[in-house]
């Protein structure tokens, strides 16, 4: 069963666990300072801002430590190319940031070579130690609850500490369906430390409930924190202000 959780209290768990995140190709400077002070709303922080690696060092600058700087690695294609993807890594590690968004080779997954991704995920696991690392499998393309539930185990299985739907650049992002099964292996796991990342098209808060309490029926609601779950979003902040100030969220953005 399901817990319930007040529109309210799913608008300030959102806000807690919210990667707020700019990976437009024209980003600029001004963006990414405008992203640094869009996260620290009146209601309280978000978790983390999400960017490109040439912008790690200024998102670090620009923001207090509480709020964590993740980086994008081998994105949004996901090649299997093990060297750009260590190339990204390193230069996220070497700019300050805190968390590593990393594009699962998920078309040569669709191929049959988990081996080749379990060994590209094996190093940059490596790569990426101390840093947190979330593991992207986009689960629009892969499309079937087989190659969906692979996808988190080969994750999982090197070390993620995050597993994440999607990169939001593909015509399917994040999905109930698609949640249920990346949520079923985390639980089976039994890794008690791994977390969730909901991702792309979750734009308002009634969006972002049906994801809580997914959470919280899959895992407990001992989840429901920061360090296990994430939504990566940009514009779900508008919505999450608005309720938070009084307002009744929008209607949701998606069918589910």
């Amino acid at each position: 069963m399901q817990k319930f959780i007040p529109m309210p209290e799913v608008a300030r768990l959102a806000l807690q666990c919210l990667d707020l995140t700019s990976l437009n190709d024209g980003d600029t400077d001004a963006d990414i300072d405008a992203l640094c002070q869009r996260a620290q709303t009146r209601f309280g922080p978000v978790a983390a801002v999400c960017v490109w690696p040439r912008f790690v060092a200024r998102a670090r600058k620009r923001l207090p430590a509480n709020i964590q700087v993740a980086a994008v690695a081998n994105f949004p294609a996901g090649a299997l190319d093990v060297a750009l993807a260590l190339g990204d890594v390193k230069a996220i590690v070497d700019a300050g940031g805190n968390e590593v968004d990393v594009v699962l080779p998920y078309h040569a997954l669709v191929n049959g070579r988990a081996t080749e991704c379990a060994d590209f995920l094996a190093q940059v696991r490596t790569a990426s130690r101390p840093l947190a690392l979330k593991v992207i499998i986009e689960s629009g393309v892969l499309a079937t609850p087989e190659l969906i539930a692979q996808a988190t185990q080969l994750a999982l299985a090197a070390g993620a500490d995050f597993v994440k739907t999607s990169t939001g650049k593909t015509s399917i992002s994040a999905t109930v369906e698609a949640a249920t099964v990346m949520l079923g292996e985390i639980a089976a796991s039994r890794l008690v430390d791994a977390g969730f990342k909901a991702s792309g098209g979750i734009r308002t808060v009634q969006d972002a409930k049906v994801y809580l309490e997914l959470v919280s029926s899959q895992l407990g609601d001992v989840a429901l924190t920061s360090k296990r779950f994430r939504f990566g979003a940009s514009g779900l902040l508008n919505d999450i202000e608005a309720v938070l100030g009084g307002q009744a969220s929008a209607p949701t953005s998606n069918t589910y």
